[in-house]
């Protein structure tokens, strides 16, 4: 075991919230969810990045290529462990490299989000476009991709015209 992996995992255990405050939607009027929704779409609530809220830095994890297989699922397990613990997941292809993973999780740490109070927020990096996906073979996309016809693919490009 590589002997900072320790220090890694005691860095996201004390990264766990603790207390994250439970205030229920249905105190709120119509008005103000509206208005939270709007923040949302607009991306007004993401001031800060998860790193932020969690107090977890990219700095603070090995290059991947120092772990072995096995250091990279406890982590990617401690890490996805903690997320939820701030009402948030990430939604990966599933049969992803480890390294991939690793990679993806330590980067969600510089991506700008905000703390539900209730519901989670699920970082994710799909386009449905699988061509350019950036999980190349992995896009989960891909098998529907691939099982349409070649001049089908011009399903995902609709004309607002016609409508």
């Amino acid at each position: 075991m590589h002997p900072y992996l320790k220090h890694i995992l005691e860095d996201i255990a004390n990264a766990h919230c603790t207390d994250l405050p439970i205030e229920s939607a249905y105190k709120k009027s119509f008005e103000e969810e509206t208005d939270d929704i709007e923040k949302w779409v607009k991306g007004d609530l993401n001031e800060h990045t998860f790193g932020y809220y969690c107090g977890l830095q990219p700095e603070q994890f090995l290059p991947v290529e120092q772990l072995t297989t096995a250091e990279i699922k406890i982590v990617n397990e401690a890490f996805k462990r903690m997320m939820l613990t701030y009402n948030h997941d990430i939604t990966l292809p599933e049969h992803l490299p480890g390294k991939t993973v690793y990679s993806m999780l330590v980067n969600t740490l510089n991506e700008k989000t905000f703390i539900p109070k209730d519901g989670f927020v699920s970082f994710d990096n799909c386009s449905g476009y699988p061509p350019d996906c950036i999980f190349k073979e992995h896009c989960s996309c891909l098998n529907i991709w691939n099982s349409l016809p070649e001049h089908d693919t011009d399903i995902f490009n609709i004309e607002t015209e016609s409508l």
